[in-house]
C-alpha cells in the first residue's frame, strides 16, 4: 500500500515534523509514504530522513490569519494546485493521499478527490476545516477551535499531533553536558526553556528578555532561528544561553524545569511527554490567540509577553499540581501518531 502526503510550509517546521511522524507510523504498518511540498519549500526536515520530496503547489491563505483577501487569493491558486495535485497522484498510482494543513489538506482533497483516491486531512485552520469535511474524513488538531467542542460531525474527529517516538526518551544528561558547553550555564539554578517552535518570534525574545532583566535565579535557554536576521541583536547571550536550531529538544525538555512556549504547535505536546508544565504566550505568531489552555487544562499557564515573570512565579508555586496533570495528557499524546495510523488504515478497509 501507498500514501502521499502532500504537506503545508516549508518542510522544516512543526506542520512536516507532525506530517514526518504520521508517516513514519504508517510505514511501521506497511504502508510505503511519499511528500508533496510546494516547489518553493525547502524540505530539509524530509531530505534530512531520507524522503526525495515532489514539488507541486501548495497555496498558502494565511491559516489562522487568514482574511478574505488572502483567502481569495489562495483560491486563485488553489485551481492550477489541485489538478497539479491530481496528476502526481495518478503518477505514483497511491492507494491514499493525506493533506496536512491548510493549503495542503485542501489541496489533498480536491486532488484525490478528482484522481478519484480516498484521502484524509489532518485540519487546525478555518478554512481548511471548512473546505476538507465537504469531501474527506477530517482529523481535528487542538489548535481548532472545533477541537473543544463536545461533539463533532461524523466525518470529523479529534488528534492530538503526530510525535517523534522517541521524544519521551530524552535523556536529561545529555543535556546537561550540551548545557555545561554554555559559559554562563549554572548547574545550581533552575532552568527554562523558551521555544516557538524551529523559528523564534521576536515575542518570544521579548519575553525571554524581560525575564533575564528581572532576574539571575534561572538558567535561560532561548531555542531556534530568528525570524529576521535582525533579531539576533535583540539576544543577550551574556545573561541569556542561545541553543539556535537544535535536534536534542527531547534532551532539552527532559532536563528542563519549565518551559515557555508558544500556544501553538507540537511542541506543547512534546513537552508534556518530558513531563513538563508550560507557559503558553499568548498572541506571539501573528497576533495569534488559540486557547490551548481550554485544550490541555490544569497543564500550562497562559500569558501575555509582558506577564511572562508573574507567571514563572505562579507555576514554580504550583508546580506538583500542573506536572501532574502533564503527565496524564503527556500519556495521551504519546500515542497520538499510532492511534493516527490505526484509524486511517480501519477506515480505507
Amino acid at each position: 500500500m501507498k500514501a502521499l502526503f502532500i504537506v503545508t510550509g516549508r518542510g522544516l517546521g512543526g506542520d512536516a515534523m507532525a506530517a514526518l511522524n504520521a508517516m513514519r507510523a504508517l510505514e511501521k504498518r506497511g504502508v510505503v509514504c511519499e511528500v508533496a511540498l510546494d516547489a518553493s519549500a525547502h524540505g530539509s526536515l524530509f531530505e534530512k530522513n531520507g524522503y526525495k520530496w515532489h514539488k507541486i503547489s501548495v497555496p498558502h491563505a494565511g491559516g489562522h490569519s487568514a482574511t478574505k483577501l488572502s483567502a481569495l487569493k489562495g483560491g486563485v491558486k488553489l485551481f492550477v494546485a489541485t489538478f497539479k495535485a491530481r496528476r502526481l497522484i495518478k503518477k505514483l498510482n497511491v492507494n491514499f493521499v493525506v493533506g496536512v494543513l491548510g493549503g495542503g489538506a485542501i489541496v489533498a482533497s480536491l486532488g484525490a478527490k478528482f484522481a478519484r483516491k480516498p484521502a484524509f486531512s489532518c485540519v487546525s485552520t478555518p478554512l481548511d476545516s471548512a473546505v476538507c469535511p465537504k469531501f474527506n474524513h477530517c482529523y481535528v488538531w487542538p489548535e481548532l477551535d472545533k477541537f473543544r467542542w463536545e461533539t463533532l460531525p461524523d466525518n470529523m474527529q479529534k488528534a492530538f499531533y503526530p510525535l517523534a517516538p522517541d521524544i519521551g526518551d530524552g535523556d536529561a544528561g545529555i543535556a546537561l553536558e550540551k548545557l555545561k558547553e554554555f559559559p554562563n550555564f549554572d548547574e545550581n539554578k533552575k532552568t527554562i526553556a523558551f521555544s516557538s517552535g524551529s523559528t523564534i518570534f521576536k515575542g518570544m525574545i521579548d519575553a525571554i528578555n524581560l525575564v533575564a532583566n528581572e532576574t539571575d535565579e534561572y538558567n535561560l535557554v532561548l531555542v531556534g532561528l530568528p525570524h529576521n536576521e535582525e533579531y539576533y541583536e535583540l539576544i543577550d547571550e551574556e545573561k541569556i544561553i542561545y541553543a539556535g536550531y537544535i535536534d536534542w529538544i527531547n534532551h532539552l525538555f527532559k532536563f528542563v524545569d519549565l518551559t515557555v512556549l508558544t500556544d501553538d504547535g507540537v511542541s506543547l505536546e512534546e513537552a508534556f511527554i518530558c513531563e513538563k508544565p508550560i507557559i503558553a504566550l499568548t498572541k506571539v505568531k501573528w497576533g495569534r490567540y488559540q486557547n490551548m489552555a481550554g485544550v490541555f487544562k490544569g497543564a500550562m499557564i497562559e500569558s501575555e509577553v509582558e506577564d511572562v515573570c508573574k507567571s514563572i512565579d505562579e507555576a514554580f508555586k504550583n508546580y506538583d499540581s500542573l506536572q501532574k496533570n502533564a503527565i496524564v495528557y503527556g500519556r495521551q499524546c504519546a500515542s497520538a501518531a499510532d492511534d493516527l495510523a490505526d484509524d486511517m488504515l480501519k477506515r480505507l478497509k
